[in-house]
């Protein structure tokens, strides 16, 4: 009695992938050459557009490539294989998911120049009330966050420029933030 065609690729994909794992590169290109028909098919069977099936098909092979040490010689290659492409194709769904609820579709959105003078209220605003919350601090949490928050130096620039410690730093800046937090509320600070 014959055996189905599907048996006897299951059973050369096995002798293929067995010698791939010995070493032999030959085997190996073969048996990624054998696979990406029925890799395809796999990925249509669970549902993937005709737009993410070649990406389902690449990302399996990497994970096959990845994870060809794996496979025990002597078992059948085709279920090993139809779960990696299962799960790889179940993964591109849902990215695909994901990716399609945030996309913008308004034209409007892709706008990335502001009209210069459209914040120019709210930052003269802004910098008097940076100047008026600098009052409530002592002259080093001052000079701390002067240098650190708003002249932005690492905290080795900023101890050189003011011939405070990395420690004293760190605590003044610290410090000023808390007591900043307290007289003007977490939500005046952002």
């Amino acid at each position: 009695m014959a055996r189905p065609p599907e048996m006897d690729d299951d059973l050369r994909w096995g002798d293929l992938l067995a010698a791939a794992q010995r070493g032999d590169a030959g085997a190996y290109r073969a048996f990624l050459a054998e696979i990406v028909p029925f890799a395809r098919a796999v990925a249509r069977r669970k549902g993937c557009a005709e737009t993410l099936v070649e990406d389902v098909v690449q990302d399996s092979l990497l994970t096959i490539h990845r994870v060809r040490h794996t496979y025990e010689p002597g078992c059948r290659v085709k279920p090993w294989l139809a779960t990696i492409v299962q799960r790889r194709a179940i993964d591109a769904r849902r990215r695909q998911g994901r990716v399609a609820r945030h996309e913008v579709s308004d034209p409007d959105a892709y706008e990335t120049f502001a009209d210069p003078e459209a914040n120019r209220t709210e930052a003269a605003g802004s910098a008097t009330a940076v100047q008026r919350m600098m009052t409530h601090l002592t002259p080093v949490q001052r000079e701390a966050i002067e240098l650190m928050k708003l002249n932005e130096m690492t905290l080795a620039e900023a101890a050189a420029e003011s011939g405070q410690s990395v420690a004293s730093l760190k605590v003044n800046v610290h410090r000023a933030l808390k007591r900043l937090r307290r007289a003007f509320g977490p939500e005046g600070l952002s």
